[in-house]
């Protein structure tokens, strides 16, 4: 079953940690998506930037747009990256994000399959 990890953490990162900590910590999690990718467990994901390059776009349902900068959503803890995972079921699923190596807040959303609507 494939699911999505939206991978959360404070707007501020790891900015508590020096140069060195901060490198130890990224070399940890690219051995964890290395893992992860050759066990064939992780199909995809990515890093994102920055919640201050956000943009957002809302469309009201009578059809009326807004855009704005920023993310969707003020909070302490913003969306950082992504993984797309294929595992057999939800036990895996939260088995694999809770070996994740860094301090973030990991949710785990299942993909729909086939047609939507």
């Amino acid at each position: 079953m494939k699911y999505m990890l939206l991978i959360a953490g404070a707007d501020e990162g790891w900015d508590h940690l020096d140069e060195a900590g901060q490198r130890a910590l990224y070399a940890r999690i690219e051995a964890w998506w290395d893992e992860r990718k050759a066990a064939g467990e992780l199909l995809e994901g990515a890093q994102l930037q920055p919640s201050s390059t956000a943009t957002t776009v809302r469309r009201a349902i009578e059809g009326d747009v807004t855009v704005t900068d920023g993310p969707f959503v003020e909070g302490k803890e913003i969306i950082g990256g992504y993984g797309i995972i294929d595992v057999p079921d939800l036990d895996a699923a939260i088995r694999l994000a809770s070996s994740w190596p860094a301090p973030d807040t990991l949710e785990i959303r299942p993909l729909v399959t086939g047609e939507m609507g």
